[in-house]
């Protein structure tokens, strides 16, 4: 039934730290889910810096999945969109061929607050790694929720358990928000071919283990599983159908490593689109030189 545990490896990010979860190096990718970073939790105080910003940058041949428990990002990119995220909301946006996008704490900025989420990346299948850039937000009511006993959940992404959120995907995939009570029984089915769960607080128990937060637990196929809640617990379900070997580097995700090496040319040579309303910023590739200071600034 469990395969793997995957501990998140904690990493700061210049004001806030996350915990890295996928790829790791004994599992690169669960169904279409390349990457996973949970964010947080951090308390921000007012006034909070710049510099811990997400500015401008470029992605290919994915799809991003930002998802809040706590707190509020905004959200601007190079196809024109200007959206603020809250708890329980979802911002879905499809790379495709190229686009930009920052990520700012504008309300922690102003008041301070907490904030806490999960950010994921998901592999577009080969034939729609070209495809039109294009970004989607979607409110509680686009995400069916459940709730039984001591489990509350939430649809966030792709269809499961009889439900289907309004978001767009791409491939077979479910991601899903569980919060259980001490004492609760949830069980993950097996229509998936690859399934993981992440806690995200509290700890739980499967197959006789207890599991606690910053822990991924990657199932193989063919059973259901069954959740106990050891203490009141949050958990998140995802996974779905495989879509192939992908490469990563840096930002960019693709079946092909030479398309990536044509992004990093694209990026370098200033040949991507920057956001409208956010485009006074530039961040190089890893390794390359930072650009040179504008004198009129």
């Amino acid at each position: 039934m469990l395969d793997l545990v995957i501990e998140q490896r904690r990493r700061d990010l210049g004001g806030f730290e996350v915990g890295r979860v996928l790829p790791a190096a004994k599992r690169r990718m669960v169904g279409p889910f390349v990457f996973f970073d949970h964010m947080g939790p951090v308390d921000f105080p007012p006034g909070l810096k710049r510099e811990v910003d997400v500015r401008p940058h470029p992605h290919i041949g994915l799809s991003t999945v930002t998802y809040l428990f706590e707190g509020e990002i905004t959200h601007r990119d190079s196809v024109g969109s200007e959206q603020d995220i809250r708890p329980g909301e979802v911002n879905w946006m499809t790379a495709g061929r190229g686009i930009t996008h920052s990520e700012r704490f504008e309300k922690a900025r102003r008041e301070g607050g907490k904030m806490h989420g999960i950010q994921t990346w998901v592999a577009l299948p080969q034939a729609e790694e070209e495809t039109d850039p294009a970004f989607f937000h979607h409110p509680p009511e686009d995400l069916p929720t459940l709730q039984t006993g001591g489990l509350w959940a939430r649809l966030v992404v792709g269809e499961a358990f009889g439900a289907k959120a309004k978001v767009k995907t791409h491939s077979p995939m479910f991601y899903v928000h569980w919060v259980l009570a001490a004492g609760a029984q949830a069980q993950l089915p097996a229509e998936y071919p690859e399934r993981a769960a992440y806690v995200v607080s509290g700890s739980v128990e499967v197959g006789g283990r207890s599991f606690a937060a910053g822990e991924m637990l990657v199932f193989l196929p063919g059973a259901p599983v069954l959740f106990t809640g050891l203490t009141p617990a949050v958990v998140m379900l995802l996974g779905g159908e495989p879509v192939g070997e992908r490469f990563i580097e840096w930002n960019f995700v693709s079946s092909s490593k030479s398309r990536i090496e044509d992004a990093k040319a694209d990026w370098r040579a200033g040949r991507m689109k920057l956001p409208d309303l956010d485009n006074q910023e530039f961040v190089p590739l890893p390794g390359d030189p930072p650009p040179p200071a504008n004198p009129l600034s």
